[in-house]
């Protein structure tokens, strides 16, 4: 974005030496890219008048001219009246106009970025030619080299120094675009001069035409008409017709003015919309009213907002034909598309010099559409560069008014109908309240409310001061500030960021807590892999056909309204159902046995803290083996897992039935699942066993699937309840009993009571464990079961003696007999 800096200070004083303003708009307001001198480029240049004029003889184009300097350059050869002779070849030169001269030793100013051009007193046919009389592109004011650029003599006299009397001894400051992306009202000299005064603690108003509601006369003559179709992406639409329009060259100061900021002069009627551009930073577009009407029906023209019609095709001004996006913003008439909003014009209604009567368009476009439509034309224009950046709607009516004026002073223009303004905006106040210490907190300042109020007074903020609060309200350009954030950047912007206290926040050395959970996850990972179990982190949201395949109800899960995936609808119940959608494809991928584990989180609707979910953290394990050879039931593979976790833990668990399954339980078969307890306690981890038939086929699951999933938080607490025990530094001895007892009675009701036996028959001071060898069951005798423990004892006091074991193993299976009439072996 470039900034004159002389058109800026036509609105504030700007008075700080340009190295010192530079720095603060770098600072507080924008990256600065360049700062370009460039009245360095016209020095030397003067007005001139040409007072005679005559055909160079043998030349058909040259003309030898005496010009009238006022005596102003000195070291040049003058003849007797005091003129100086230049030839020149323009077509338009003659006597009495009034024209740039660049004397000997003047750059001329287009060759001021290259090679530099610099012109000295030269013969010419015989001819003396001291210096040249400029075009405009010779000046770097247009494109234009047909002829000589005529200055109006209300300008200046003959003698005045070319850049004083155009004002370019000016100061071009290039500032980042990116910088402005929220700040629409930075890309127009009024937006920028408003910074300025700002960041230098000025106080700014805008001009009278921008800051109050403006009034429109009635115009008739041109009927017109105004259809919005897409009246959000097009939320205001203000369209007028103007009569009596006469087409001609710019001023030259107008002129000037663009040419400083990059914008290529054309006419005076495109000239004023790309002025008034440059100083609102409201794109406007110029119709040729008649050709609009020859392009429409019904016997006026017609202007409208539309999306485009099926392999409907636009040319545009700069030649190139294109078939819109399908969303793209068209304008229109009731026949045709004549213009792409927002990004380019059509060729079919461009003003030309035998235009007449014009449409004047001020708009405002979506700015994510025109951004789209944009890239996908590769079109970058002026008018897209800030339509991109979402333009307040509230500026249009303002914005016309000055372009109406600008159109009747250098065009002629009168109003041909009425000004219609499609409004669809949203007009409502916006009041953001906030605390003066809400600001200095984060700030790190102890500015008065008083204070931060003149701040954002200087740009035009209302601000109510009640106390030590703020009610703040942002001014219609400003389309940024919604949130009390937005004024404490807004402050310490305004402020100056290079003011803030450079001070270091405390650290805090206090060494910051384990977090017990994370250590537990990460060692029951270690045990897990260790076994050789795989572990794997699926997705929390699952669909909803997975739950109903392992007999979940979808209506006990939270439903996502924006789920990433049509696959991911729910918040998954529990960690099985996630493990076993792998198993079949892990099958299919040549793996014949192996386990799965994933920790994670899991909810459900039925468990809430006032109207927020409790989350569980759960460890889920499956087991599966689809050609393995190996003996023994599924359940018993999964329990291994389990059981070298406790071991690892020291931790002793114990197996019911598993009666009444929960929302996670209810995939387990019953009769070949259990609840897994904290022996001793009633602490129930959650449950372990073989899967459904209905589940093993809806997931294509082998008949050796088994698998538990447990409460880690349970676990862990478990864990931190154990205490110390020091191991006996006596050697252990160690014994197997067998016992045959009914086959009714379960491994868990007799595991449990020979524990309780030997713990009463056990000597004194003395650690005892015991672990399951074996359950067998003869074919001929289907009415017993034969189970085998391992019992191992060891003293804290002596070496315990064989006799000593076997005494207190007699008594406990005495006990056992007359208890579960269990017979030792």
């Amino acid at each position: 974005m470039k900034v004159s800096l002389n058109w800026v200070k036509e609105f504030t004083k700007a008075n700080l030496p340009i190295g010192l303003l530079v720095d603060k708009i770098g600072a507080q307001l924008g990256a600065v890219d360049a700062v370009i001198n460039l009245g360095e480029r016209y020095q030397g240049i003067v007005l001139v008048k040409v007072v005679a004029c005559e055909k160079l003889e043998g030349s058909d184009h040259l003309s030898v001219c005496q010009v009238d300097d006022g005596g102003k350059v000195k070291d040049v050869e003058r003849d007797k009246d005091g003129y100086v002779q230049v030839v020149c070849g323009a077509p338009n030169v003659r006597a009495g106009m009034l024209v740039a001269w660049l004397p000997p030793g003047t750059t001329v100013p287009a060759s001021w970025d290259g090679e530099k051009f610099v012109l000295e007193a030269r013969e010419i046919r015989g001819q003396k030619s001291n210096g040249m009389l400029a075009s405009a592109k010779e000046l770097a004011i247009g494109d234009s080299h047909e002829g000589l650029l005529e200055l109006n003599e209300r300008d200046g006299k003959p003698g005045d120094d070319f850049v004083k009397v155009y004002h370019l001894d000016d100061y071009i400051i290039d500032i980042e675009n990116k910088m402005f992306t929220h700040r629409p009202d930075c890309f127009g000299m009024i937006g920028l001069a408003r910074e300025i005064a700002g960041i230098t603690h000025e106080s700014f108003t805008s001009p009278d035409w921008y800051r109050n509601q403006p009034s429109f006369a009635k115009g008739d003559g041109l009927p017109l008409e105004v259809q919005n179709e897409l009246p959000e992406q097009v939320p205001r639409f203000v369209v007028v017709a103007l009569k009596g329009v006469q087409i001609a060259p710019s001023p030259v100061w107008l002129q000037t003015y663009l040419s400083r900021l990059g914008v290529r002069p054309i006419n005076n009627v495109v000239d004023v919309t790309n002025y008034v551009m440059l100083l609102t930073g409201q794109p406007l577009h110029a119709y040729d009213y008649d050709k609009v009407k020859a392009l429409s029906e019904g016997g006026k023209a017609v202007l409208a907002a539309r999306n485009p019609h099926s392999g409907e095709k636009l040319t545009l001004l700069n030649g190139k034909e294109i078939e819109p996006r399908a969303e793209a913003i068209l304008i229109a008439t009731n026949k045709q598309a004549i213009g792409l909003g927002g990004v380019m014009g059509g060729a079919e209604t461009e003003v030309s010099s035998d235009t007449k009567n014009i449409i004047l368009e001020c708009a405002t476009f979506d700015m994510y559409s025109i951004r789209r439509t944009s890239m996908a034309h590769g079109l970058f224009t002026d008018a897209v560069t800030r339509f991109t950046k979402g333009q307040s709607s509230l500026q249009n009516d303002r914005v016309v008014v000055k372009a109406l004026e600008l159109l009747e002073q250098l065009a002629g223009a009168q109003l041909g109908s009425e000004v219609i303004d499609n409004d669809h905006a949203n007009k409502s106040a916006h009041v953001v309240p906030v605390a003066e210490s809400f600001i200095n907190q984060r700030l790190g300042l102890d500015l008065k409310g008083d204070d931060m109020a003149t701040l954002l007074r200087n740009v035009e903020f209302e601000v109510g001061v009640n106390g030590q609060n703020l009610a703040v309200q942002a001014p219609f350009w400003r389309t940024d500030i919604e949130l009390r954030e937005d004024v404490v950047e807004e402050v310490g912007r305004l402020y100056g960021y290079d003011h803030l206290p450079l001070k270091l926040p405390k650290r805090d050395l206090t060494p910051a807590k384990r977090d017990a959970l994370l250590e537990t996850k990460a060692a029951v990972r270690a045990v897990l892999a260790k076994a050789g179990a795989n572990g794997v982190l699926t997705y929390s949201f699952v669909h909803g056909n997975l739950l109903e395949k392992v007999g979940q109800d979808p209506n006990d899960a939270f439903q996502l309204s924006n789920a990433l995936s049509p696959d991911l609808q729910y918040y998954r119940l529990s960690l099985t159902p996630s493990l076993l959608a792998s198993v079949h494809t892990n099958i299919k991928a040549g793996y014949d046995e192996f386990a799965l584990f994933e920790m994670g989180k899991v909810h459900t609707k039925s468990a809430l803290e006032g109207n927020l979910p409790v989350e569980f953290d759960n460890l889920a394990l499956v087991y599966t083996a689809s050609k393995s050879a190996k003996a023994g039931a599924a359940y018993y593979e999964a329990e291994k897992f389990l059981n070298e976790l406790a071991r690892q833990f020291g931790l002793q668990l114990e197996y019911v039935p598993l009666k009444s399954p929960s929302e996670q339980d209810v995939v387990f078969e019953p009769g070949r699942s259990a609840q897994v307890l904290i022996k001793g306690t009633s602490e129930s981890l959650g449950a372990l066993g073989e899967f459904k038939v209905s589940v093993r086929k809806n997931l294509k699951l082998p008949n050796k699937t088994a698998g538990f999933e447990i409460s880690l938080p349970k676990l862990m607490r478990a864990m931190n309840a154990k205490t110390y025990v020091a191991l006996p530094k006596y050697p252990k001895v160690t014994q197997d009993i067998s016992l045959k007892v009914k086959a009714e009675v379960t491994y868990g009701e007799l595991e449990t009571a020979l524990m309780t036996e030997l713990m009463k028959a056990k000597p004194k001071n003395t650690q005892l464990d015991i672990s399951t060898l074996d359950i067998y069951q003869r074919d001929d005798d289907t009415s017993h079961k034969q189970v085998a423990f391992r019992v191992s004892i060891a003293s804290y006091e002596r070496t315990l003696t064989d006799q000593e074991v076997n005494a207190f193993l007699d008594q406990a299976a005495a006990a056992l007999k007359n208890k579960l009439a269990a017979e030792r072996l």
